[in-house]
């Protein structure tokens, strides 16, 4: 995980924070990226009390653009 956050701050300074899987959100990668990359390490995580298939707030977004770009016929494996 941590080689994608290198090649993201370098190639896109700009970017200060990155919105992660709930598993990203153990051990110490969150303070990692925080004291070596500058960035800020966000886990989107689900909503207290919930059962079986919930729509997240953020990855939703993520989702959607993978559906929009699988649609068109060069992005497309048959």
């Amino acid at each position: 995980m941590t080689a994608p956050l290198w090649q993201l701050r370098l190639t896109h300074p700009q970017i200060t924070q990155v919105w992660a899987d709930s598993a990203y959100s153990r051990d110490l990668l969150p303070n990692w990226t925080q004291v070596h990359l500058w960035l800020t390490l966000r886990p989107v995580l689900r909503p207290k009390g919930s059962k079986g298939f919930v729509v997240l707030p953020r990855r939703w977004k993520v989702e959607r653009s993978i559906g929009w770009i699988m649609n068109a016929r060069r992005n497309c494996r048959d």
